[in-house]
């Protein structure tokens, strides 16, 4: 069984998901409820696995190791599919989850309001400019894998909620709102969104 260390609502979310995907049984531990988290992961963030001994860290990393670890349906195998399928993973992890993070490194900076409102609006423009890329490349197709869903549709999703906590306007097209409530409708998104509900209220 995997252990997924994991904070309420963040990326790990994605990863639990995916877990849940691949049919591989996972218990999950919050990141609040480890007295010394950085004797885990030294970096401090999640998503962590564990499994055998083995600890694994870094989303875009652990993403990867399970899609090729575990048959699924979530990674191609024709060559340049595949590749496809690791950038938009890239791009999830390494260019939408850091637009997202810097509304968090704002809320959490000193600066009078109008700096911060600025900073924001800074933040959200580029968050909106790459939804419109994710837009343009759903036009023709469901998903960014084509017609079934991916794991960067999955970790696009769990980032899309984020924003809500915000004073921002963030403004997702049709086609990418479509794609994400596919994914948030997946049993497989309900059952972690509840197993982190679970715990919290434990």
């Amino acid at each position: 069984m995997y252990t997924l260390y994991y904070v309420p609502g963040a990326c790990s979310l994605a990863t639990q998901v995916v877990l849940h995907e691949l049919n591989q049984p996972v218990q999950i531990i919050s990141k609040q409820a480890v007295g010394d988290f950085h004797a885990i992961n030294p970096v401090g963030t999640v998503p962590v696995l564990q499994k055998d001994g083995e600890t694994y860290t870094e989303g875009a990393a652990v993403m990867l190791h399970l899609l090729e670890t575990h048959p699924n349906a979530l990674f191609p195998t024709e060559k340049a599919a595949r590749a496809q399928a690791i950038q938009n993973i890239m791009f999830a992890n390494a260019t939408m989850h850091p637009a997202y993070s810097k509304l968090f490194f704002v809320a959490h900076t000193d600066l009078s309001e109008p700096a911060k409102q600025s900073a924001y609006a800074s933040a959200a423009s580029n968050i909106n400019q790459l939804w419109n890329v994710v837009e343009d490349r759903l036009a023709n197709q469901n998903f960014l894998g084509g017609e079934t869903v991916s794991a960067a549709d999955i970790m696009l999703t769990v980032y899309s909620r984020w924003g809500a906590s915000f004073p921002v306007d963030i403004h997702i097209g049709p086609n990418a709102q479509k794609m994400i409530d596919h994914v948030l409708a997946m049993p497989s998104f309900q059952t972690a969104l509840n197993n982190e509900q679970r715990q919290a209220a434990a």
